[in-house]
């Protein structure tokens, strides 16, 4: 943004060289780009940041170098000759969308008469790059660029039926922008509306048919405040955008609308005659009050490094307009003013202090000392996760954090959760936060399918956000981290990863696979550890891999929490000697019902396992021929070994008949002889 040094001195007394000044800026975070001298002035080209939009006008860059250089702000006095007559008697003001348009000002001049504005003002919107209009237009020109807030004038006599609305555009509402643009407008964005139709696009420019002309004797001058994002996303899809949309997308000052309203008024009758009605229509719902922030001086020379006064630190502050108190326990209590919306937390009071006591004056050591931390639980869980992942041959991906609707719908984070979603532009379909990992590694998966990539094996870990929850904070979604796995394989070798994975956390941890309904799987179980849910994990149904495009194989998907998973981190671990004598291992075939699973079988084995019993392995299903409809016939083996001494088999012989006893009451199962 290129500064008037001429014009600056209106507002602050500077007694220094344009380099000097330069150098100021540049020292409070508002960098020179370059420096001009044109004839009688000078121009300083500043580069103001994203969050700065109060120093998007020569106020604000003169509060700036006010408070820097120990000096006042002298703001204009703004009075103005006023008619008999009322803004009400001109034109009444209706807000419809409240979220995108927090305040309206509507003012009335009359008897303008449009002609060549005076020198004064041409040289200084010449000096920073504006082309001169006439007198009307330079005037709102001049007064964005003097305060930072965008005024749009409209000529009264071409507006109709005496009332402006501020509300959404109607599908196929149509505007022809002042700069010659025809633009399509829908139902998402913001228009100033008369009785006819939009006659501006809200914050970004004004239309052609109600612009100011050399036939222009009544003005109707708007002030207002609008969504910064609204702004941004509407001037993006027209392919348009103005000075104004650049500081409304910036955000301007909510509480100066009226003085800026009130001060482009007396610049537009200063160089262009007429009398202004008295009042304003003025609509401003929802007034909102900053909160308080607070900010720790331990805290403050914790992160900089340094020691900054008191004194300092209060004086910096109360120059800003920041309003410091102390509260009595070490800390400052802050008010940041209207124009200051970047100011809501702890840290930014610090940049404040840290800025405006000089870069410069924080010194630099000759050597630099580091610290060196121990890898923490977290960090070294997640390299063992890599680590055996990698082994188990699958490859980790990283992808974005939004997904469509269709991942949405299919892989929601829970009923009656709400689902998240950003407003952008640039994101028109896949805009919803994820809930679930497994529904982007299944289109990694597709990708790489379409591409010749198989067999695939992938991963990823990765936070995962819903809108409620015992993590949900306020307004803010629950945030946790979560372990997804996808690949094209056999159910059995998903779950071998999966067990193996959680004993390499936890050596002798328990792992369940409970028998589970969902929505996404025709086959789910719950896995849980020691009785606690750690996860989930299924076969990935037909119809969700019709809806995703999934190629026509098996595919398998497991999801954990790894934030349980580390609560097992660290946990104390029983062992013993590695036995001298040999194992007995017998395979067993038996025939059950179809609803009976595996976990019944593991449970009816267990209640009448002897210490002897060193594991049980699953071997595998068969159905068909000579085993009946309706049944299936599951072989697993069931090995025994006794620390103490070689077993033998007639001792085994009654183990298993043991087991088979407590098989068959509990299960109706069979044994295969056949």
């Amino acid at each position: 943004m290129k500064i008037s040094l001429d014009w600056l001195k209106q507002y602050v007394d500077i007694d220094r060289t344009g380099e000097e000044v330069a150098g100021i800026l540049s020292d409070l975070g508002f960098p020179t780009e370059g420096i001009e001298h044109p004839e009688g002035d000078t121009v300083i080209d500043i580069e103001v940041t994203s969050n700065r939009g109060d120093c998007l006008g020569h106020i604000g860059v003169a509060r700036e170098l006010a408070a820097a250089m120990g000096k006042e702000l002298n703001l204009p006095e703004v009075t103005f000759v006023t008619s008999d007559k009322t803004v009400a008697d001109f034109v009444e003001v209706a807000i419809t969308d409240e979220e995108h348009c927090r305040r309206y000002t509507a003012r009335v001049i009359c008897g303008v008469k449009i002609g060549p504005s005076p020198d004064w003002m041409k040289r200084r919107l010449e000096a920073v790059g504006q082309r001169s209009v006439n007198n009307v237009v330079d005037a709102t020109n001049y007064a964005m660029l003097e305060s930072g807030q965008p005024p749009h004038a409209f000529d009264c006599d071409k507006l109709t039926g005496g009332k402006i609305t501020v509300r959404r555009a109607k599908p196929g509402e149509r505007l022809v922008s002042i700069d010659g643009t025809k633009c399509e407008l829908n139902d998402e964005m913001l228009v100033i509306a008369d009785g006819r139709g939009p006659v501006a696009i809200a914050g970004v420019m004004g239309g052609l048919d109600s612009e100011i002309s050399d036939s222009t004797v009544n003005i109707i001058l708007e002030d207002a405040h609008f969504d910064a994002v609204s702004v941004r996303t509407t001037g993006r899809r027209l392919g348009i955008g103005s000075e104004s949309s650049f500081r409304f997308e910036r955000q301007v000052d909510i509480e100066a609308v009226d003085w800026a309203s009130r001060r482009a008024v007396q610049l537009i009758i200063e160089v262009a005659g007429g009398t202004a009605a008295q009042g304003a229509a003025d609509v401003y719902p929802g007034k909102r009050q900053s909160e308080p922030v607070k900010m720790r001086f331990s805290r403050l020379n914790d992160l900089l490094g340094i020691e900054i006064g008191k004194d300092e630190v209060m004086g910096t502050f109360a120059a800003l307009g920041l309003q410091p108190e102390l509260d009595g326990d070490g800390a400052v209590v802050c008010k940041p003013p209207s124009w200051r919306h970047d100011i809501y937390r702890e840290v930014d009071l610090i940049e404040e202090a840290a800025r405006t006591h000089g870069y410069d004056n924080i010194p630099v050591e000759k050597k630099l000392n580091i610290e060196v931390a121990p890898v923490d639980k977290r960090e070294k869980a997640v390299v063992g996760l890599r680590r055996f992942l990698g082994g188990c041959g699958f490859y980790e991906t990283i992808n974005v954090t939004f997904v469509d609707d269709t991942v949405g719908d299919l892989f929601a984070g829970g009923e009656g959760e709400g689902r998240l979603a950003v407003k952008d532009a640039s994101r028109k379909s896949a805009n919803l936060l994820r809930q679930n990992l497994i529904g982007s590694l299944l289109g990694v998966l597709r990708s790489n399918y379409n591409v010749g990539n198989t067999p695939c094996r992938i991963y990823e870990l990765a936070n995962t956000f819903s809108a409620a929850g015992d993590k949900a904070e306020g307004p803010l979604p629950a945030e946790g981290t979560k372990l997804a796995l996808v690949f094209d394989g056999d159910f059995r070798e998903l779950r071998g990863v999966v067990e193996g994975l959680i004993s390499m956390i936890k050596a002798d941890a328990a792992v369940e696979f409970k028998p589970a309904e969902l929505s996404w799987a025709k086959a789910g179980a719950e896995i849980s550890v020691g009785g606690q849910v750690v996860g989930v994990a299924g076969v990935v149904s037909a119809e969700v891999s019709q809806k995703l495009s999934l190629p026509d194989v098996e595919i398998c998907a497991a999801e954990l929490d790894f934030e349980r998973l580390l609560e097992l981190v660290g946990a104390s671990v029983t062992v013993k000697p590695i036995s001298r004598f040999p194992a007995i291992t017998r395979d067993l075939s038996l025939i059950v019902d179809e609803a009976v699973t595996w976990a019944d079988i593991v449970t009816a084995v267990n209640a009448k396992a002897p210490g002897e019993l060193e594991g049980v392995g699953f071997t595998g299903i068969f159905r068909g021929k000579p085993v009946q409809a309706g049944k299936k016939s599951v072989t697993f083996s069931l090995k025994f070994r006794d620390d103490d001494g070689t077993l033998r088999h007639e001792i085994v012989d009654g183990f298993e008949g043991e087991i088979l006893g407590e098989l068959k009451g509990r299960t109706g199962g069979e044994l295969r002889t056949a």
